[in-house]
């Protein structure tokens, strides 16, 4: 039994408001690099649904090349955000005011 493709668009456009709902709602820097990471899962899914859709192998390049930046930004943001912890002793939004004079 084959799933359709709008199941996945569905599926993929839920997810991705879940990830931006947790970005705006939450002051967690983690909660909120989770949040961005969810999104770029649900862009993948998009793609890889429409290039099945397409019979078409464009959206899986694709896939593998935002996974791999997706991999890149991980090892960086989770190295600031442990930077941050260490110098401010929280992983709080609000209390990040290094860009201020």
């Amino acid at each position: 039994m084959m799933v359709s493709s709008s199941a996945y668009l569905i599926l993929s456009a839920t997810i991705f408001t879940i990830g931006v709902l947790g970005f705006l709602v939450r002051r967690n820097v983690l909660v909120m690099f989770m949040s961005i990471e969810l999104m770029l899962n649900a862009v993948n899914l998009a793609f890889v649904a429409l290039s099945r859709q397409l019979g078409s192998l464009d959206g899986q390049v694709v896939v593998f090349l935002v996974m791999t930046v997706a991999a890149a930004e991980a090892a960086v943001g989770l190295a600031i955000i442990i930077c941050l912890f260490r110098n401010k002793k929280s992983v709080n939004v609000d209390d990040f005011n290094l860009m201020k004079w």
